[in-house]
């Protein structure tokens, strides 16, 4: 039992080390524009190389992990990002630091299909587990901003790189000590999985695509331009980078309940239901979002995230719910390079909006529309009751 937690224990904190260091660069590069003499618009898109990657080396990572070892790429996950992260902050121009960047994606998607996919084995009742796993990545969101500010202002931006990814390898190297006493990867049974029709299957994977591809956008996008959107409406409140680091830590850090609350929901009702609020209620207050200033604002980003973080753990319960344990890791590969693909594509649609239009209305505009396309395609997804599913696999 002890072993069990302390691998779940590290297995939660590489999801907030892998957040946290795949989005450092939305808040250190409103502190790098005088260094390098690039605006805003100019120097965001240098993340999309780690966001591309972020989703497109998804597929070979799940490959590998359900054909070699899901605990040896966990190993390379640790090791490699912090080494791309502090490689990031000793880059001497824009083509070094977008090429660190892109190390740190392809080292990041790892950690979905590969670390999640270890979470959920050999469980029946998937909700909590993903609640709690979806806390911990979304501490990672927030605290990348707090940490990025904070060191972006005392030391400077490239500690807000080289610090955390200090941080990483210490975790890794923790990680091998732990788990090279316990060196026998646990055995994969064939645990229960929702045995659904063809139809239904494929309604449920086409529901996904479409709830995958959107939420990414949504998710990315908000998380990219929250820290501009603070610095630009919240004036009043904070004129600093450290400042507008804690504000959006703030923000993350209460909408991260969302997962706990969605995961012991999804424990306790059928998953449409859970699925259908979750995304409806995201689509008046993404668009609110277009508009509001200052305590409004904030108030406003609370509520939209919550419900933006809440949808998170209902997209991966679906592949463990309908997908049986010993592909699952290339399943939520699929899934997250779908939703790492799409994200990737918030970066120059934020730059884009930014810059032809000089504040952010049309973007929050854009995702309520995604937010209300995906709301339509939760109503598709097939019922299933719950109770009567629990024990047909525990059959």
């Amino acid at each position: 039992m002890g072993a069990s937690r302390g691998m779940s224990l590290f297995l939660n904190l590489g999801h907030t080390l892998d957040h946290l260091l795949m989005l450092i660069f939305p808040t250190v590069v409103l502190a790098m524009g005088a260094e390098l003499g690039r605006g805003y618009a100019d120097l965001l898109p240098l993340s999309l190389g780690g966001f591309i990657a972020f989703g497109a080396f998804s597929i070979p990572a799940g490959w590998l992990a359900d054909r070699w070892s899901r605990r040896g790429l966990m190993v390379v996950f640790f090791f490699g990002i912090g080494t791309a992260s502090i490689l990031t902050g000793f880059a001497t121009g824009p083509l070094h630091i977008a090429l660190g960047l892109t190390l740190v994606g392809v080292f990041a998607a790892i950690y979905h299909p590969v670390g999640i996919a270890m979470l959920v084995a050999n469980r029946e009742n998937v909700g909590r587990v993903l609640g709690v796993n979806g806390v911990f990545g979304n501490v990672g969101v927030a605290f990348s901003a707090l940490i990025a500010g904070a060191l972006a202002d005392a030391v400077g931006w490239r500690a807000a790189f080289i610090v955390p990814g200090a941080i990483a390898l210490g975790v890794g190297a923790a990680f091998v000590l732990f788990t090279s006493e316990t060196q026998a990867e646990t055995p994969l049974r064939r645990s229960g999985f929702y045995k659904a029709s063809r139809a239904d299957l494929a309604r449920v994977f086409a529901v996904l695509t479409v709830a995958t591809a959107c939420g990414g956008v949504i998710f990315n996008a908000a998380t990219i331009s929250m820290p501009k959107v603070f610095d630009e409406r919240l004036s009043a409140l904070t004129h600093s980078t450290f400042g507008i680091g804690m504000l959006v830590c703030g923000v993350y850090l209460i909408a991260a309940v969302a997962q706990l609350c969605v995961g012991w929901w999804l424990d306790r009702r059928p998953l449409k239901s859970v699925f259908v609020p979750v995304v409806a209620l995201q689509v008046p207050l993404l668009a609110l979002a277009g508009t509001t200033e200052s305590y409004l604002m904030l108030a406003t980003a609370v509520a939209m995230m919550f419900f933006v973080f809440g949808q998170i753990p209902i997209n991966d319960a679906m592949i463990a719910r309908y997908t049986a344990e010993e592909w699952r890791a290339r399943a939520y590969a699929v899934r997250y390079v779908v939703s790492f693909g799409a994200s990737a594509l918030a970066v120059p649609l934020v730059a884009w909006v930014y810059k032809s239009s000089g504040d952010f209305k049309l973007l929050y505009y854009v995702l309520g529309t995604l937010a209300f396309i995906t709301f339509t395609a939760a109503l598709l997804f097939p019922t299933e009751e719950e109770k009567a599913t629990a024990k047909e696999m525990a059959a």
